[in-house]
């Protein structure tokens, strides 16, 4: 099927300008400046109306909940969640049930995304204190990364032993995606304010526990266990200012969607629908992300998505659930924040580049026609149109700038298929 889209504003590398795009078997095969429509045979033809065409997003950071978790979302659910948020290829955490750290849990992943999922993928192996002896056998042209939890999280995940820390930097094939907060810390900061002030702490607390310095002194550590073995680090949802300044030559930082849009003041009012790990801090630490994100000291910007029911959301900082649905608002939330010059480069090229993704992420002839058209508009968010399975969002209420209009995966709105890496 070839496709033209014309009429459109091109945001890629760089500039914003009028054109149009030509597809033909799930690539682009022309990207033409100007505001005539080219001359040529397609069998649809969709007129932009003068929106923006963006590359589609790439979200090297969400939890689908599929297999094991699949009451609060699936594959499906969250894929379709993300393709109407203009997000067409994401990468996924091993977190589930069971975690994926073995090479039957990862590649029975892959087959059940085959199945289900609308949007192009790639998993994350689940590094632990005991497997260590497969990251050798991973496939680096198929597989996004190794995630190392060093701080507790969702399954028997944490690795808490140097060694085996030391291992994984040091025989990784593959960039290690790491979330930083050291466990003890926490540990020690819960029982203490638990003392103080009782188990049913209120989640304004969330921020205390998992502490900025929970953060640092645990992003220092992968930093050194990535200066000392070499390995290439990417230091996950950032949270603190403090943390920016270990960032740099082999060590690049991804923002969450969520920390660049709350602080601790939204706790008041949006309670424990914000509490996520690491914490979203202080309006400081805010605007100093948001400012690294602008001139690119943080190279990418991910959602963290990680739906939960509303009912798994009660208990306060010390037994609500971690984690929020973002990624079918992430797209227009950045757009708001940064205008879509920083936007693209942030979700769409630097993740293509920092991941080595083959033919994504730009809107260039021969690469794969993953792409969303976006029209500047005022909305506001209401529960109906919500798709993920948890059916809630943070960001209800809230009034957007733009709005996606349509998806394409691989040209279509209906073909996915695995990322591939170089």
């Amino acid at each position: 099927m070839r496709l033209l889209i014309h009429n459109a504003q091109i945001v890629n590398e760089g500039r914003i300008f009028p054109g149009s795009v030509l597809i033909d078997n799930q690539l682009i095969t022309d990207v033409v400046e100007g505001v005539n429509c080219p001359a040529v045979s397609a069998d649809e033809t969709v007129d932009a109306h003068q929106a923006f065409l963006l590359p589609g997003a790439i979200d090297d950071h969400v939890h689908f909940r599929d297999p094991g978790l699949t009451h609060k979302g699936d594959m499906l659910s969250e894929s379709e969640a993300a393709r109407a948020g203009g997000v067409t290829s994401i990468m996924d955490m091993p977190n589930c049930k069971p975690a994926t750290i073995t090479l039957e849990t990862l590649n029975d992943k892959f087959v059940e995304a085959g199945k289900k999922c609308v949007v192009n993928y790639s998993f994350y192996f689940g590094a632990t204190n005991d497997n260590v002896s497969l990251l050798p056998c991973l496939d680096i042209h198929r597989v996004c990364g190794v995630k190392v939890f060093m701080g507790s999280s969702t399954g028997n995940m944490l690795v808490d032993r140097r060694q085996s820390l030391a291992e994984i930097f040091s025989l990784s094939p593959l960039l290690v995606a790491a979330h930083c907060e050291d466990q003890q810390t926490i540990s020690q900061n819960a029982k203490s304010y638990a003392a103080q002030y009782g188990d049913n702490l209120d989640v304004s607390f969330h921020p205390f526990i998992r502490s900025r310095e929970a953060c640092l002194a645990s992003s220092r550590l992968a930093v050194d266990l990535s200066r000392r073995s070499g390995a290439r680090l990417h230091l996950l949802h950032i949270t603190t200012a403090e943390e920016l300044a270990l960032l740099g030559d082999n060590v690049t930082g991804e923002a969450a969607v969520a920390h660049l849009l709350f602080s601790d003041a939204d706790y008041a009012t949006l309670g424990s629908r914000i509490k996520c790990n690491p914490a979203v801090k202080t309006a400081a630490d805010r605007l100093a992300l948001r400012q690294a994100v602008a001139d690119g000291t943080i190279s990418v910007v991910g959602t963290d998505h990680a739906p939960h029911l509303l009912s798994e959301k009660e208990g306060g900082a010390l037994k609500a659930a971690s984690g929020m649905p973002m990624i079918q608002f992430s797209l227009i939330g950045m757009l708001d924040l940064f205008g879509p010059v920083v936007t693209v480069q942030r979700m769409c090229h630097a993740p293509a580049e920092l991941f080595h993704i083959q033919k994504r992420g730009f809107i260039r002839k021969g690469y794969y026609a993953d792409l969303v058209i976006v029209q500047p508009q005022q909305w506001v968010l209401s529960k109906d149109d919500i798709l993920s399975k948890c059916k809630w969002s943070p960001l209800e209420g809230h009034q957007f700038r733009h709005k996606v209009v349509r998806t394409f995966v691989n040209g279509t709105s209906q073909t996915a298929m695995p990322l591939l890496f170089n």
